[in-house]
């Protein structure tokens, strides 16, 4: 029973905040309509993710059932005895809902694919908001389109570290496009990030602050002090993560060694969807993070779903080099520049640690939604200063026929 009543009331929470957001920013009837079907859409992967995890297993159980092998308590089993980051944190985070108030697994998807359902509506919000114009592909209008990816939904919607740095990541870049007032949610938000993933929360921070930095929202003066409040916060970050990594410190050297033992160990034979990353080059690396699975790898129907995906992030990038524009760079939201900045270099991290396309999946669900804004973005801004130039041709020869016009038609004689 409390179960049905903790579902309903996550449902009525988010329609009606689905709502009152909507009328906040402005969105069309047809846009709040969408953002109701989005929300109906990632409840069906909450249970579609249930069924999932139980017939073919996955870590979400054991954070639910606070079974995780790896994490060893000592003395009383108590909630504050599982507090740590990483798979600690998540622990942490199901103790109530699961060991106090005894709630169902599939209650805990829900309430985990709730977050990640609100990360999906912060970024529909700000594409919705700032971005100049829409773009089709085959038709098909890329907005609200993408946000309906089964990747996007999938990842997100169950028990786990995913749905959290989904939902925090997405939070965190909403904050931060209204930084001066919504400073406070930034920090809540990379805090989240941070205990569930530390390096994503330290790629988070730094993303942020060259983004700021490079823009041209703030004072030089400012920028300055913002440097030195972002270095400050990553010295402060790179013992736990350190520890996190289990490595002594943070040096390519030992950075180098981790990824290679990581690669080793997901390569094994006995890991399905298994690459062997370790003899690619570098461009097939960064192929393989970013636009793997293809229809050929498909291993199983999520893997062959997401070729689709993987097949438009391919397609897209070819758009880049003939949009990219320094104006383009300078007006794009903040939001957005700082996600693409983030992207990269946990693009550079896990393309050279990840040989298993099934956990490739799973770690770009992250971030790869702003690669396919950023290119999304530029082909935007790019066909909005067309159309802008053409309109303005238009202006110009109709002003020119209408003075031909004035030229060429008689004079009215005068009264006089």
């Amino acid at each position: 029973m409390l179960d049905i009543i903790v579902i309903i009331a996550v449902i009525i929470a988010l329609a009606n905040t689905n709502s009152s957001m909507a009328k906040k920013f402005g969105l069309s009837m047809k846009l709040t309509l969408h953002l109701n079907y989005l929300l109906f859409y990632h409840l069906f992967f909450s249970v579609f993710f249930t069924w999932y995890i139980l017939n073919f297993g996955g870590d979400s159980q054991g954070y639910w059932r606070l079974g995780m092998q790896q994490v060893l308590i000592r003395g009383e089993e108590t909630w504050f005895a599982y507090w740590g980051t990483s798979t600690k944190f998540i622990l942490w985070l199901c103790y109530v809902p699961a060991k106090v108030m005894g709630l169902s697994y599939i209650t805990g998807n829900i309430l985990f694919g709730a977050l990640g359902f609100v990360g999906i509506r912060y970024i529909f919000i700000l594409v919705a908001v700032h971005f100049p114009m829409n773009h089709k592909v085959l038709n098909i209008p890329l907005f609200p389109t993408v946000f309906y990816f089964l990747n996007l939904h999938f990842w997100s919607a169950g028990v786990g570290k995913d749905a959290i740095c989904f939902w925090g990541i997405a939070w965190f870049l909403f904050a931060l496009q209204r930084y001066k007032s919504r400073w406070w949610q930034a920090a809540l938000a990379l805090f989240f990030v941070y205990m569930a993933r530390p390096h994503m929360g330290q790629a988070l921070i730094g993303g942020a602050a060259l983004a700021i930095m490079l823009g041209s929202e703030i004072r030089a003066e400012y920028k300055a002090g913002l440097g030195v409040l972002a270095l400050i916060g990553s010295y402060f970050l790179i013992g736990s993560t350190a520890e996190f990594l289990k490595v002594e410190e943070l040096s390519l050297e030992t950075l180098t060694s981790l990824t290679n033992m990581t690669a080793g160990n997901l390569s094994r034979g006995n890991v399905g969807s298994a690459v062997n990353i370790s003899s690619y080059s570098l461009p097939m690396k960064v192929f393989t993070y970013m636009f793997r699975p293809l229809f050929v790898d498909a291993h199983n129907f999520v893997a062959f779903f997401s070729s689709f995906e993987n097949a438009l992030y391919l397609w897209l990038s070819f758009f880049i080099y003939r949009n990219w524009t320094p104006e383009a760079i300078r007006d794009m939201p903040l939001f957005l520049k700082a996600g693409i900045i983030t992207f990269v270099p946990v693009t550079l991290a896990f393309m050279n640690a990840l040989s298993n396309l099934g956990v490739i999946m799973r770690m770009k669900n992250m971030t790869m939604i702003y690669f396919l804004l950023f290119c999304f973005f530029l082909i935007a801004y790019n066909k909005k200063l067309r159309y802008q130039r053409a309109q303005e041709k238009l202006r110009y020869y109709q002003q020119r026929e209408e003075i031909i016009a004035k030229k060429a038609s008689p004079k009215q004689p005068s009264d006089g």
